[in-house]
């Protein structure tokens, strides 16, 4: 899977403002539509918001260490996209470790696509694992400096 194509500089937040996570989810879907993450007229930001909450529901995708990956299938798409975002103030999240949440990858992937979306997420979470990348999240001054971090560091370390 390309990370170019699933890390897109237009859907790449740096200071979201989220008081709860039901606002964080209609945040982050609003920005999946307007940056062309989805690319379908079909798929509304309700759609997206009713889709992450219900695989919320099933267990909190809050990975620990101030990360969560909220992630759902959606009928309508073409391919696995992602959003990510750098919260303003962490929030709560419900995490595996209790505690609060400051980075956040949105993913979605089409119904159909179940090997495609596991990969997405196994590459997502694996990048996030390492503290060094969490940390240059953290401090990058721009969507570019995302962009880079987000894509670049994981080609030279799939190498």
């Amino acid at each position: 899977m390309n990370t170019e194509d699933l890390f897109a500089t237009d859907c790449l937040i740096t200071d979201l403002h989220a008081v709860s996570k039901k606002q964080l989810f209609q945040e982050m879907a609003d920005i999946a539509i307007k940056c062309g993450a989805v690319g379908a007229e079909a798929v509304k930001s309700r759609d997206i918001v009713c889709a992450v909450s219900e695989r919320e529901r099933l267990g909190s995708t809050g990975v620990g260490y101030g990360v969560a990956i909220p992630h759902a299938r959606l009928e309508g798409l073409s391919s696995v996209r992602a959003v990510f975002a750098r919260l303003e103030t962490p929030l709560e999240y419900e995490s595996i470790d209790e505690q609060p949440v400051d980075l956040v990858v949105l993913l979605l992937a089409p119904a159909n696509a179940s090997g495609d979306h596991l990969k997405a997420l196994a590459q997502v979470s694996r990048l996030l694992r390492r503290e060094e990348i969490r940390d240059k999240l953290r401090t990058a001054p721009n969507k570019e400096a995302l962009h880079v971090l987000l894509t670049e560091d994981r080609k030279a370390s799939a190498a």
